[in-house]
């Protein structure tokens, strides 16, 4: 592969002046390329180069002008960049005499023309668009440039702020017309200063020393506590085109991980990806940073937690680790900040072969992610709801929300929620009639609101009805998220009975003022695939089971449940989240199979 790219690189040679992509730098290059972006939906064409003085032009022009216009565009340029030149050279002007003279005067443009790739000049009356084609040639005078249309490019290169060792090191990584499965990777590691101390040769910067790896992910070994990391990265595509290459340095050493953490021995259940007929599911909260980030969690709600260990950087290392480790093909997460699904979560779980859906609450910096595995999946449909807007809008709930109507002071409590579902249609890629109903969702969290999370589970089971039943037949759901619901609330027996009584405790939760009694019905048959587990949260204040994953059993059954962490690693460090486990919840995790 690296001959291929130092075979790719020599025949494109090195880019322009360019904007650089966020994180990175440019590498130093030579300049004998005409890089062309020409995208359709966009009215103008980028073109890059270097003329013969060293000056760097980036021109802007019409995708429908006439080629002839440009080029006339690009040999004035041309004429005034070599009249500048010369003016410059005041001694050429002192000791040339009159030739000097002549050329600080200024000079005719240059002949400019561009010739196909086979070598016939292109008209001047055909558009930009169809003129700047990969591999033309462009002649300013007698330079010559290669034109390179929409060649692979890095926009984006950035690394972690903090790098744990023993922990995936997973780079963001934005490219166009590239991909980063097609990129090439270099990992670098700083080199230990010798024993005097002395600076590294030249005395110019830290001396680098490539580190056994060329994979995307790079986990550092513990050998590397203390030095910092570089990533070399080439921007390739499916056509092995490459272009120039940037470099990113982590801003900080590489620091000791934790040691052993609560998922550690899960994952010796979890090596490898389910084989073909079978689905490993995951349902996590995940803690969001916009609430582990207060006084009130770092003095009421955790205070046995370090406060390192609440901290975002230190809990995502844990997080990446935790979920790669589980080779999930569907990842169903709560509480997932906008910040961690872009910069953290995506690119993390990209590598690992995992495509990220994304529905935030309103109002919220978070809400729910669902993450499938792509060589297994691919997405056919999304139907996300917010319950509140649903309820009001959709006649789907109209007969609900008429009865919720009798309820006022129930009614605006329900309205005032920010709780979303998350709907995703998936389609095998091994078998097209096999299609899913993955659901996510995360309910009211109050003690006292089992009233308003019945209506919220009676909004979300009729909406997949609607999604299941109506819009795909008969297709079997998987239903995850955290329900906030013990196994004895009225919500879990609801899911679990198919209906609930009118006069339930649960429609009296917050006192008389609030009843609501209503009976509640929907058609599936539903089991929780992991049990009814003693606890999937654990806190200071309180433990209990609410987090589950519901499965549709006439067309799933369940293969193995991942064992949770045993009591005596939930509580090392007292209880959850802590130096060893990121969230205040544990990840259920289970393997089917199609029935």
């Amino acid at each position: 592969m690296w001959r291929r790219l130092r075979s790719a690189l020599r025949r494109l040679r090195a880019s322009p002046a360019a904007s650089l992509p966020r994180g990175g730098r440019r590498l130093p290059a030579a300049m004998e390329r005409a890089v062309v972006r020409c995208v359709p939906s966009e009215p103008k064409l980028s073109l890059r180069f270097v003329l013969p003085d060293g000056s760097a032009k980036h021109m802007q022009r019409d995708q429908a002008e006439p080629l002839g216009r440009a080029l006339a565009r690009i040999a004035t340029n041309a004429a005034k960049g070599h009249a500048k030149a010369a003016k410059k050279s005041k001694k050429a002007r002192a000791e040339g005499g009159p030739a000097g003279e002549a050329a600080a005067a200024g000079a005719a443009a240059p002949a400019v023309r561009l010739f196909s790739p086979d070598g016939e000049a292109v008209a001047e009356e055909m558009p930009n668009a169809a003129a700047w084609q990969d591999g033309a040639v462009l002649q300013i005078g007698e330079a010559r440039y290669r034109v390179e249309r929409n060649p692979p490019a890095l926009t984006e290169l950035q690394l972690p702020r903090s790098l744990l060792a023993g922990f995936p090191v997973c780079p963001k990584v934005s490219a166009e017309f590239a991909a980063p499965q097609h990129c090439l990777f270099r990992w670098y590691r700083e080199q230990r200063p010798a024993a005097g101390g002395e600076a590294a040769a030249g005395g110019h910067g830290p001396a680098w020393v490539e580190a056994a790896a060329a994979e995307r992910v790079f986990t550092p070994s513990n050998a590397l506590v203390g030095l910092r990391l570089k990533l070399r990265c080439t921007p390739g595509d499916g056509a092995q085109r490459y272009g120039p290459p940037c470099e990113v340095e982590s801003s900080g050493p590489v620091e000791a991980g934790p040691g052993a953490c609560t998922f550690d021995s899960r994952h010796l259940y979890t090596k490898k990806v389910c084989g073909e007929g079978s689905i490993r599911a995951v349902s996590y909260n995940i803690l969001a940073d916009t609430y582990a980030q207060t006084e009130f969690s770092r003095t009421v709600l955790y205070p046995y937690c370090a406060p390192y260990a609440l901290e975002l950087d230190y809990r995502q290392n844990l997080l990446k680790k935790e979920l790669a480790g589980y080779s999930a093909d569907l990842i169903c997460l709560q509480e997932v900040d906008k910040s961690v699904f872009v910069d953290s979560l995506t690119p993390a779980l990209d590598a690992f072969g995992l495509d990220g859906l994304f529905k935030i609450k309103e109002k919220q910096h978070e809400g729910l992610a669902t993450f499938y595995r792509r060589g297994k999946f691919s997405l056919l449909s999304q139907h996300d709801i917010a319950f509140s807007e649903a309820l009001l809008s959709d006649p789907l709930h109209k007969e609900l929300c008429d009865k919720l109507a009798k309820y006022p002071l129930v009614q605006e409590k329900v309205l005032q929620r920010s709780s979303v579902l998350q709907v995703s249609v998936l389609q095998s890629t091994t078998d097209p009639s096999r299609k899913i109903c993955v659901a996510n969702t995360h309910l009211y969290w109050h003690p006292k609101g089992g009233n308003i999370r019945l209506i919220q589970i009676a909004v979300a089971l009729s909406h997949i009805k609607h999604v299941a039943c109506d819009l795909y037949p008969s297709i079997p759901i998987i239903f995850c998220g955290d329900f906030n619901s013990t196994p004895s609330s009225g919500t879990y027996s609801f899911i679990n009975s198919g209906g609930i009584a009118e006069d339930h405790e649960d429609w009296v939760s917050n006192g008389e003022e609030e009843r609501c009694n209503m009976p509640l019905s929907h058609p599936f048959k539903l089991l929780s695939a992991c049990g009814e587990p003693a606890y999937t949260n654990y806190v200071g204040g309180f433990h209990g089971c609410l987090d589950y994953i519901f499965i549709d059993k006439n067309a799933l059954e369940v293969e193995q449940v991942i064992p949770l962490p045993s009591h005596e690693e939930v509580t090392t460090h007292q209880a959850l989240p802590s130096v060893s486990h990121p969230s205040d919840h544990i990840a259920l995790i289970c393997d089917l199979k199609w029935k």
